[in-house]
């Protein structure tokens, strides 16, 4: 889980200094990423997962999975990968609103004290009105896109085994964002080739490594080091971009761990 979570902040850093210093677009990096993705696990997909194509709620499921990881890629444009990530924590805050109404799971007060804990958290960091950038818009709309991405994937888990789920919402995004990833594509020399490359396989490798993670440990016990990203993106923001959080965005960050960790240990 330590790994899984690092290495998705790496994709992202990656891609923050493909977009930043290369010029490339943020669709094309979405794009790249997905199909980078699609392309390694595609060995791996049972034949049964070609059928998945033909269900609409994949097609679905995909979409939102398209539209946020499109979001990052322009949030990352200009901002801190350490705010843009604890932006992106409101995901998990808006998944358990649509898992209540639409999945008729059960609500207690500790938990949703705890999830309003975590929104404010998130404003400190977004800031809506008040020194806050427009930047950090998409990558709630990430979170928000994500977060429907969560509910619809806790709706269709027993629909198929979890690599054909994972190849089937990369493939499909790939092929959405395929037009607008070709007409956008970058000259290639080899940091932008790197980049891309570093890019689609951390992504793809940290997803796959927590799939293995949820087989060997029950969620409850693996769900607090999911907020180990927003440690490692801080880490890698400074080490990377020299960026620190200002004093706001870092109180909006230990809001954001500790409600969710404790969240999490909750439902243990």
């Amino acid at each position: 889980m330590f790994v899984a979570m690092s290495l998705i902040p790496a994709g992202d850093t990656a891609a923050k200094l493909l977009i930043g210093q290369y010029g490339a677009s943020p669709f094309f990096v979405a794009w790249s990423r997905f199909l980078i993705g699609a392309l390694a696990i595609l060995p791996f997909a049972p034949t049964a997962t070609w059928a998945l194509f033909a269900n609409w709620r994949i097609w679905m499921r995909a979409m939102f999975l398209t539209v946020g990881i499109t979001s990052i890629q322009f949030a990352l444009r200009s901002e801190p990968i350490a705010d843009v990530f604890a932006a992106f924590f409101i995901g998990p805050i808006f998944s358990y609103v649509l898992s209540v109404i639409f999945l008729r799971e059960p609500v207690t007060w500790q938990r949703t004290a705890l999830i309003l804990l975590g929104f404010a958290g998130v404003l400190l960091v977004v800031r809506p009105g008040f020194g806050g950038s427009g930047g950090l818009a998409f990558a709630v709309l990430a979170g928000l896109c994500y977060g429907a991405f969560l509910t619809t994937s806790r709706w269709l888990s027993g629909l198929a085994a979890p690599v054909s789920l994972v190849f089937t919402q990369l493939a499909i995004s790939a092929t959405l964002l395929a037009p607008l990833g070709l007409l956008q594509f970058p000259q290639l020399g080899m940091p932008v080739a790197s980049l891309t490359l570093a890019s689609g396989l951390f992504s793809m490798l940290g997803n796959l490594l927590l799939l293995f993670a949820y087989r060997l440990a029950p969620a409850t016990q693996l769900a607090p080091l999911v907020y180990f990203q927003l440690l490692a993106a801080t880490a890698l923001g400074w080490a990377v971009f020299s960026d620190l959080p200002d004093t706001l965005t870092w109180a909006g960050l230990v809001l954001v761990i500790g409600s969710g960790i404790t969240s999490a240990l909750l439902r243990r």
